[in-house]
């Protein structure tokens, strides 16, 4: 099971270039969602999440949820994005409701209470920032 397991992650990241400093790294998304979309956790209603990116900046998250999955959370950081890849999320909070559809973004930069509904299963990007930590040259 373990060697299986292996196997399956092998193709999350396709390429690495540049420096040790400054690395580019592209994923295949397809092959991500497919591979976790296998497995009997994925079967019992499980909500899958792989992380791409993490650092003291910035953190990318594939995340792969159920319909009926339902998320309460806090934003902490300086700015959050969803980016719909497969399905729809309704997004609450005090003040708004909004469905995000596939194809689009919703970014937050205040620091909010909000829940996240999916009625169908949905894939997404989920994108934190800590804009204040980072040192930004033009």
């Amino acid at each position: 099971m373990m060697q299986k397991e292996i196997v399956n992650h092998k193709p999350l990241l396709q390429k690495a270039i540049g420096t040790v400093d400054s690395l580019f790294f592209t994923f295949d998304i397809s092959t991500l969602i497919d591979n976790m979309k296998q497995g009997r956790d994925w079967e019992n209603g499980e909500l899958k999440a792989m992380i791409l990116l993490k650092s003291p900046e910035k953190q990318i998250v594939l995340t792969a949820l159920h319909g009926g999955t339902e998320i309460s959370s806090f934003q902490s950081s300086d700015s959050v994005t969803f980016h719909i890849i497969e399905g729809k999320l309704d997004f609450r909070s005090k003040k708004e409701s909004i469905t995000i559809d596939q194809g689009q973004m919703l970014t937050l930069h205040e620091n909010i209470k909000y829940r996240l509904i999916s009625n169908e299963d949905t894939v997404f990007l989920l994108t934190t920032a800590n804009l204040c930590s980072q040192d930004i040259d033009y």
